[in-house]
């Protein structure tokens, strides 16, 4: 690990607020040395984000100051953190697909001669291993490939401080190490990089030091990686003790509740992205589909859910279902979570009370018409309390929640049906480890109940541990399906990329 060498960032007494009632960072200090990789951890909600859009200029701090190489500064945008050194990779990357590497990195600054641009983007990329073709156009890279895209618009800026948020989140575990490696070289020349992450396992491989945060406030500051445990950072973030895996216990398998026979989904051009995928999902069964973002998993669902054309079959308990509505599969039995929380299956102008409702008003009325308001307060607030939604109350709107609190809230609403089949897209994204353990353990009282769940994630480490049976989509084809026992995760990453290491392309039907 890096030593210590001088402060590069100081962050000292950080205070926002957020409207009367929400304190979101509490008189934060935060220190980051040159030449190390800190990782921020917290529970959803913690402040982590807040702090990190400070610091590159999205909010405005309301007392504290900011130090950079020791001096005083002002960072009032996100010109002026870039103009520091500052550079922060999202989630979401920030690129335009149709550009190509060159013009993604020099967009926005100004009159750029595009030949001396290029040739230092290759000079960058070669430093630092990054190996990206600045004529490449965006749409044609993966998202390993797009993510270093992003650090490279930092670099050819003159970022020292490279802040990136869930840097990991859609990577295949070949990618993960690639960039790892990246980073590694990063730090080796003076750069200092902030990784805000959930992963604990990926803080012991790759962090210097950890700093945690709960309830907006430094709980755990600079901790020494080397020195401390993946228990000892859980228990800083949530203040007790976090199972960080589980005991799948054996059942017996049902009937096949899901039948899924030769499905195709077409985008709008006609591009295919899902191409003949057949599978079978039993009763007191978790089967989970493995693959990197992009790769039709989000096409698949929404077609076995209503919600885009497609062609094939899909029958629930041995009821064809192709045809029906997306409210009529439901009142088949089916029950949804769809990746994006924001953008589907809530309304963010209604409270948590009427979100909490939806898709199943008709449980909740009385006389056949009216809305009986006591029962459904009283749903609204046994998913709060169950599913430890942090809101003022039941009245508060959905879109001020945080993601991971909206999340939580949708997963209560469809485990509240005890449908007969549940569809539940990357269930745990953006969660911390306090809230993960909590979703695995109402996933598996679902499947204790007899539920056939469809788990779709990105995380392997959630696969491995909820699974009986893994299925790999590349490019909208299963790569072949798995039992847990003869599952290895260099299998499964292998499969992730592309790769037919089991010769079962064609064999999708279990």
């Amino acid at each position: 690990m890096t030593p210590q060498t001088h402060p590069l960032l100081e962050m000292r007494g950080i205070v926002k607020r957020f409207g009367a009632g929400v304190l979101a960072n509490d008189h934060i200090d935060f220190v980051v040395v040159q030449g190390e990789v800190h990782a921020l951890l917290g529970e959803n909600g913690a402040g982590k984000s807040t702090l990190m859009q400070i610091l590159y200029g999205m909010y405005q701090r309301d007392a504290g100051d900011i130090y950079v190489d020791g001096l005083p500064v002002d960072i009032s945008s996100v010109s002026q953190a870039v103009a520091h050194g500052i550079g922060m990779v999202h989630q979401e990357f920030m690129l335009v697909e149709p550009f190509n590497v060159l013009e993604n990195v020099v967009l926005g600054q100004g009159r750029v001669a595009l030949a001396p641009a290029r040739a230092r983007l290759l000079a960058l990329s070669a430093e630092f291993g990054l190996d990206v073709s600045p004529d490449v156009r965006v749409e044609d890279l993966t998202i390993g490939q797009r993510q270093r895209v992003e650090i490279l618009k930092l670099l050819f800026r003159g970022a020292r401080l490279l802040v990136l948020d869930e840097p990991t989140a859609v990577l295949t575990p070949t990618e993960v190490n690639g960039l790892f490696e990246v980073l590694r070289k990063l730090v080796a020349r003076g750069c200092s990089v902030v990784i805000v992450t959930h992963k604990l396992q990926e803080i012991r491989a790759l962090a210097d030091r950890v700093t945690v945060l709960r309830q907006g406030r430094v709980v755990a500051a600079g901790l020494c990686v080397d020195e401390t445990d993946e228990a000892t950072m859980a228990r800083a973030m949530v203040g007790r003790d976090v199972l960080l895996t589980v005991d799948l216990p054996p059942m017996a398998r049902g009937e096949a509740v899901l039948e899924v026979r030769d499905l195709c989904v077409a985008s709008g051009q006609g591009i295919a992205l899902v191409n003949g995928v057949s599978l079978d999902v039993r009763a007191g069964e978790v089967l989970a589909i493995a693959g990197v973002d992009g790769n039709g998993q989000s096409p698949f669902a929404e077609a076995v859910m209503g919600l885009r054309p497609a062609q094939g079959r899909v029958s629930v308990c041995g009821q064809r279902v192709d045809e029906l509505s997306p409210g009529a599969r439901r009142g088949a039995g089916m029950g949804y979570l769809p990746a994006d929380r924001r953008g589907v299956g809530r309304v963010m102008e209604l409270s948590l009370e009427a979100n909490g409702l939806l898709g199943q008003q008709g449980e909740f009325t009385r006389a056949r018409y009216w809305l009986s308001a006591r029962r459904v307060a009283a749903h609204a607030e046994q998913l709060i309390q169950r599913f430890k939604v942090r809101a003022s109350s039941a009245q508060q709107l959905a879109g001020s929640l945080s993601g991971g609190n909206l999340q939580k809230l949708l997963l209560g609403r469809e485990f509240s049906r005890q449908p007969r089949f549940l569809l539940l897209e990357q269930p745990t994204r953006g969660l911390d480890v306090g809230a993960i353990e909590s979703v695995w353990g109402e996933i598996l009282e679902q499947r204790k109940a007899g539920a056939a769940i469809l788990l779709i994630s990105a995380e392997l480490e959630e696969v491995f541990n909820l699974a009986d049976r893994i299925a790999v989509m590349y490019q909208g084809r299963i790569m072949g399906v798995l039992d847990r026992a003869s599952a290895t995760m260099e299998l499964v990453g292998q499969m992730m990329g592309g790769q037919d290491v089991l010769g079962t392309v064609a064999e999708q039907t279990p």
